[in-house]
């Protein structure tokens, strides 16, 4: 589509292009930031405050010891870890080392870690010493051979940190026996890093900054291979989005956000942590956003301006008595994204805050953010919006043709700097999403009104979105198959009040002693908490094609 004609709705200010080559690299964005803003918060974690020159020096030293390992330029070193500042830290330093963050759920089984450390063949992990077990089950399957073990008090200082880490222990029990020999960790990884000599390598736009996993549009966990302009163009597209009413801060006022999406999610990467590095904002981590009495009590201590967060997470939290705790007359702006934002929920937080949640829309492959709803919208529109400065939008027909009658519905391609440059060593996957023109076919549908604004209608592929989090039914069918007792299952979407969706499982029995309770245990066991079904049916068939393709929509349609 040549003709952008949502630029019309944008508000006024915001450019219709941004030049993501201001930067060579994101290292570039960051060290202007740690010199611009040295003396300001940049992190804030159970009451401790972290400054930018801290930020820089931890992460300078982390970077020294990481190259003094012997990784090189180009080589992958994985995260695993809830919202600690021990994640920025570790992005910061993996980057200005040279090497590439590939970004781990904390909640994966064995099975579902040891597929993603061997297929991005990273040979170090920075992981939290509560999932050190998991990585004990697994680690002699993948090319790690470098671990370096986190704890929850690491950056709050020797009393409070030991006092925290004793808890997290001993009282609580959060973290299982596990036996990782050679596992170093954190804090003597950094002290050892400050001796280290550290070699600044050249960082080009080009090079590989992230490896984002994601089921893609088939559902084999794969790696979107994001470059340092990829994620430099995001942060940029979503600072100027956001300018019209963060431009209204009080003069000399810190912008302030909140981080309680997960930092492993593409949406909290770039539109949390690398957008408020960029504007020399305060993140308030949060590292448990489910223990909501905790975030509440957190969020009592700030003045906060923006709230990135998926739909349930503002539903939750718009629902809970302990609310108005927090003084929420400041906050300029609250994006939702990961999931579809529901009227309901929009008019409550709307009625609640006095700030409307602006819905967005972006994959993994788009580093994510591709479209949004004006910053100065009043109310809930039930779209996505419009696309990003320098974005293209089109909808394409079943034969990869355009739809140009507004209202007509087509899949969602989508072409812009921060599209990913392929998937991760599938150059047959890339071919399947990549058009000949560079847009990617997103395996949504949408339509397109005559302003230009897109609203998603449907889904082309079977994905199940829960809570925001991809869920790809044939990775679950194939673990439940092993299960034993299992002739066949197929797992299908249901709507879902508190999740937007769930995972609903029909399985056919091979031996009748199978029991519900046996296919949750082994779910539990092979599956991670989102990717669990919420309901199980037995059934004595499964509905099929002619040539035996199981007919999920059938599946879906009886609840």
């Amino acid at each position: 589509m040549t003709d952008r004609i949502w630029l019309s709705s944008y508000p006024e200010g915001v450019p219709a292009d941004i030049n993501a080559a201001q930067y060579p690299s994101l290292v570039a964005l960051m060290e202007e930031s740690f010199k611009k803003y040295a003396s300001r918060t940049a992190y804030s974690f159970m009451g401790k405050d972290i400054t930018y020159a801290q930020t820089d020096s931890l992460s300078r030293a982390f970077a020294g010891y990481l190259q003094g390992l012997g990784l090189s330029k180009g080589d992958r070193v994985a995260i695993m870890m809830p919202n600690v500042p021990q994640y920025p830290v570790a992005v910061a330093a993996i980057l200005r080392a040279g090497l590439v963050v590939v970004n781990v759920n904390p909640l994966y089984t064995p099975r579902e870690l040891e597929h993603q450390l061997k297929d991005s063949g990273a040979k170090a992990i920075v992981i939290i010493e509560n999932f050190a077990t998991t990585l004990e089950q697994c680690i002699a399957h993948t090319p790690v051979k470098h671990v370096v073990l986190c704890a929850m008090g690491d950056q709050l200082g020797l009393l409070k940190g030991t006092l925290v880490n004793l808890a997290v222990r001993n009282v609580k029990k959060m973290v299982p026996p596990y036996n990782l020999p050679g596992a170093v960790r954190f804090n003597a990884a950094v002290a050892q890093g400050t001796k280290a000599p550290f070699k600044t390598p050249a960082i080009k736009g080009d090079d590989v900054a992230v490896l984002q996993y994601t089921g893609g549009t088939t559902g084999v966990s794969k790696g979107a291979v994001l470059l340092h302009r990829n994620v430099i163009a995001n942060v940029l597209q979503s600072e100027v989005w956001n300018q019209p009413v963060m431009s209204k801060l009080p003069k000399g006022e810190q912008p302030t956000g909140v981080c309680a999406i997960p930092l492993y999610h593409i949406f909290a990467f770039t539109v949390g942590m690398m957008l408020s590095m960029r504007m020399g904002g305060k993140l308030v981590l949060i590292p448990n956003p489910r223990d909501l009495p905790a975030v509440f009590k957190e969020l009592a201590k700030h003045t906060i301006h923006s709230f990135p967060a998926v739909n349930t997470l503002f539903n939750g939290m718009a629902n809970h008595p302990d609310f108005n705790t927090v003084d929420w007359k400041h906050l300029k702006v609250s994006v939702g994204g990961g999931s579809a934002v529901q009227s309901a929920v929009a008019r409550l937080w709307l009625e609640k805050t006095g700030c409307p949640i602006c819905e967005g829309y972006g994959l993994s492959e788009t580093s994510p953010s591709a479209s949004c709803n004006p910053t100065t919208s009043t109310e809930y529109s039930g779209t996505i919006g419009v696309p990003l400065p320098s974005t293209w939008f089109k909808l394409l027909d079943d034969d990869g043709v355009e739809v140009n009658m507004p209202g007509q519905p087509g899949e969602i391609a989508i072409k812009g700097p921060q599209v990913m440059a392929g998937y991760w060593q599938r150059p047959d996957e890339t071919a399947k999403v990549m058009t000949a023109d560079g847009y990617f076919k997103t395996g949504d549908v949408g339509v397109m009104d005559e302003r230009g604004w897109f609203k998603i209608v449907d889904r082309k592929k079977d994905m199940i979105l829960v809570s925001g989090f991809n869920v790809y039914p044939n990775e679950v069918e194939e673990v439940v198959a092993d299960c034993p007792g299992v002739l066949e299952c197929a797992a299908v979407g249901i709507a879902d009040d508190k999740s937007g969706e769930a995972v609903k499982l029909v399985v056919v029995k091979k031996d009748p002693v199978l029991t519900e309770a046996k296919v949750r245990e082994y779910c539990k066991a092979n599956l991670t908490g989102y990717k669990q079904p919420k309901i199980i049916e037995f059934r004595a068939e499964l509905p099929k094609t002619p040539v035996g393709k199981i007919l999920r929509r059938e599946l879906r349609d009886k609840k």
